[in-house]
């Protein structure tokens, strides 16, 4: 809950071309900046960063946003920290809305807790320097002094309350609250970590949120985390995302597996594209932030039965997240191994190619429905379209989704529009143009279009007026949002207002297709009440044809008595003016 003007003051001082030039070089096209997108490799610039309307867009992946959205894309955080975190950098302090600090927190306490998990992370570093046994485990996984430095690995000793040592107030809530220490029926309280090799989670600005430990030797459970906290919410996070984030970009791929310690065995080897969950199923969550950076992403699970389940859960909570421009692909490891022992004995070359031949969603999706029905069978075959259906309906994928059915259509012996009935999807056989009315569209991307230029505009808008086009809900609510406000809304502003609203993505549509294009700041009072008054003679147009439709339909004793003075109206000023 952070307060509206506070949003409105930040991107009035942060400066968009400055921001997102100090991550990527943008070199001056015309009125605006251009470089190559950081958010899919491409080898021609087609990301735009306008100074004007203070927004970015990418005419190859459609990436759109202001300076919170590019710091969010680009740093794989959420709104908020991005919030923070261009806060910090203008010299501003983020107010903290009444009643309530952000998701239900202690004033400050994310700063402290961040600075309890630095400190235990040191100590874990510096008990790793001083355990023999820790040091020995490492090189039997073959973990080198460079890989444990670049993820900060530690290790937690044996022992009840080692830290102590590093807290002298061991009963301070925010140990208990940060999942650093465990408190039990009886009051006592305990490390939770003890003889376990220690590996930070970090987010993307590199402030540890989390621990993963692994037992030292034998010992169950063999990976423990740290719980949930303020800090920390392991269906978002993915462990390795900042050290992979080099990677990612130069191979376009992201590689997720179920482990930590797979992550870093694959980077000890060469592969730095890796990450991988946190103790939990993939999410849509964690998908939707690495296709935010790459355009592929290849699941690698363990061999065995247990990694076949988890990929099926994966492909199942991906689907919602894909697009027709994105690729995802599995890799099935032989039943003995993981990527860790997988890399380690056959090498990065062979790791490499099981990668580059993946499976393909659509492959994996088919084998594992047919391998659940007995396609020799009737009842086999009506089951094979009844299991698929739900996943079909999940795709917003219009071209991945017609392959899937015609392939369907083949296992089943099903026509493919029986298959797109019984799975209730819509065809996408194209409708026939309408003839509808060619100058009302026109006229209200028009009017949107000036509106994008100069928002103050909107609050004229007379939104009774306005035909049903598809740009009439985005004009409705411009006009608002700008008249419920008293400042002079800039483009930038207006666009963080609509993040999550249904109008976002026209929105966002019309002002990508302003970049490069002409614009007459001081005629656009003018040209908005031209178009205004076209509408309102082509809206007049519409009720007097509608109701000399119903006169010659009913009769004029047929209409209402005010439905007659307007007919009456209408038919004088026609007669007056011929």
């Amino acid at each position: 809950m952070i307060p509206e003007s506070f949003i409105q003051d930040l991107l009035a001082r942060v400066d968009i071309v400055d921001l997102v030039d100090s991550y990527v070089p943008l070199k001056k096209a015309g009125a605006n900046y251009a470089a190559c997108c950081p958010f899919h490799n491409e080898k021609s610039p087609s990301f735009t960063v306008s100074p004007t309307k203070q927004f970015y867009h990418c005419f190859g992946c459609g990436a759109h946003g202001t300076a919170i959205g590019f710091v969010m894309e680009y740093q794989g955080m959420g709104f908020v920290d991005a919030i923070k975190d261009l806060a910090g950098r203008a010299g501003m302090v983020v107010p903290e809305s009444e009643g309530r600090s952000f998701q239900d927190e202690k004033p400050g306490q994310t700063r402290t807790l961040i600075e309890v998990m630095a400190r235990a992370a040191a100590y874990y570093k510096a008990q790793l320097k001083a355990s023999p046994r820790a040091i020995e485990y490492c090189k039997k996984r073959g973990l080198s002094g460079e890989v444990a430095a670049r993820f900060g690995i530690g290790y937690a000793p044996d022992g009840w309350q080692n830290l102590e040592a590093v807290f002298a107030d061991y009963n301070a809530d925010e140990l208990k609250v940060a999942g650093l220490i465990i408190e039990n029926e009886a009051g006592r309280r305990y490390d939770r970590f003890r003889d376990r090799l220690m590996i930070p989670i970090v987010t993307p600005k590199g402030e540890i949120i989390a621990f993963g430990g692994r037992i030292i030797d034998q010992g169950e459970p063999k990976y423990l985390n740290s719980p949930e906290t303020p800090l920390f919410e392991k269906g978002r996070e993915l462990f390795g995302l900042p050290q992979a984030r080099q990677a990612l970009r130069e191979t376009n791929t992201a590689i997720v597996t179920e482990g930590y310690m797979d992550v870093i065995a694959l980077s000890q080897n060469g592969v730095g594209n890796a990450v991988a969950t946190l103790g939990t199923a993939t999410t849509p969550t964690h998908v939707q932030k690495l296709l935010r950076q790459v355009d592929r992403i290849v699941f690698s699970f363990d061999g065995d039965n247990a990694g076949r389940k988890a990929a099926w859960r994966a492909l199942e909570n991906a689907l919602e997240a894909l697009a027709d421009n994105k690729q995802i692909g599995f890799v099935f490891l032989p039943a003995e191994h993981d990527p860790d022992s997988f890399i380690r004995e056959f090498g990065k070359p062979e790791f490499d190619r099981l990668v580059a031949q993946a499976m393909p969603l659509s492959d994996f999706l088919l084998r594992e429905l047919a391998q659940r029905c007995d396609l020799t069978s009737s009842e086999g075959k009506a089951r094979l379209i009844y299991e698929a259906k739900p996943l079909l309906l999940k795709l917003p994928t219009p071209l991945l989704r017609l392959q899937l059915v015609k392939r369907l259509a083949e296992a089943s012996g099903f026509a493919q529009p029986e298959v797109e009935r019984l799975c209730e999807l819509k065809s996408y056989t194209p409708a026939p143009p309408a003839r509808a009315k060619r100058t009302a569209p026109s006229l209200t991307r028009n009017l949107l279009r000036i509106v994008l230029h100069k928002p103050q505009l909107a609050r004229r808008i007379p939104v009774a007026l306005l035909p049903d086009t598809p740009e009439r809900p985005a004009l409705a609510r411009l006009h608002q949002l700008v008249s419920a406000s008293h400042e002079t809304a800039s483009y930038a502003v207006l666009r963080e207002q609509l993040r999550g609203l249904p109008e976002e993505s026209i929105i966002e549509h019309a002002a990508s297709e302003l970049l490069g294009l002409p614009f007459d700041e001081e005629g656009a009072d003018t040209e908005f009440q031209d178009t205004l008054g076209k509408l309102q003679e082509g809206g007049e147009k519409r009720a007097f044809n509608e109701l000399q439709m119903k006169a010659q339909q009913f009769g004029v004793a047929g209409l209402s008595a005010a439905e007659k003075q307007a007919y009456i109206q209408f038919l004088t000023t026609k007669a007056n003016r011929s």
